[in-house]
């Protein structure tokens, strides 16, 4: 009985020392994580979150990971120029980055059209970053075709939604 009174009271104080943050004489809760500003957020921001402009978080959110394109076109419109102006800066000063560009369609039409028609779209958007000077290399292309819609219905707010190019990244740092 005695043992098993002495196993409780150490078990409890090893798990009392694990539940106390600051046990160690530091309250800032970015401590190990391999930040490697020592801890503390650069210039207020936090590694890795939308905030942060080397993080696939901001490019997805502030940069604009997608171009949508018009009904049957792979033509690039100037909004989805200036879309693809932004991934480009991004990606020159982010040169640890890929990016596999996803061409879609909405769900009009036939399954093989759809997919002639996205791969359209993501090398129309390849070509275009390739020619701000990001290397062809770093860039791949897939076409989805209309298989994964982000809206499903039959009408053109939709529809609108699902003809898309998309820049995933792959690589890189934190994200």
């Amino acid at each position: 009985m005695k043992f098993l009174t002495v196993s409780a009271l150490v078990a409890a104080v090893a798990l009392s020392a694990c539940t106390n943050p600051s046990r160690f004489g530091n309250d800032d809760p970015l401590a190990g994580s391999g930040n490697p500003t020592g801890g503390q957020p650069l210039n207020g921001v936090v590694p890795g979150s939308a905030s942060d402009p080397t993080s696939t978080a901001y490019f997805n959110q502030t940069v604009g990971d997608r171009v949508l394109f018009e009904v049957d076109q792979s033509n690039l419109t100037p909004v989805g120029r200036a879309t693809l102006d932004g991934q480009a800066s991004w990606l020159l000063t982010n040169s640890d980055y890929q990016a596999v560009i996803e061409g879609h369609a909405d769900e009009q039409g036939t399954r093989e059209y759809n997919l002639a028609l996205g791969a359209r779209r993501a090398n129309a958007a390849r070509e275009y970053l390739i020619g701000q000077g990001i290397p062809a290399a770093r860039l791949r292309v897939v076409s989805y075709g209309k298989e994964r819609p982000i809206e499903i219905c039959s009408n053109e707010a939709c529809y609108a939604k699902n003809r898309r190019a998309v820049t995933v990244l792959a690589g890189g740092g934190i994200s």
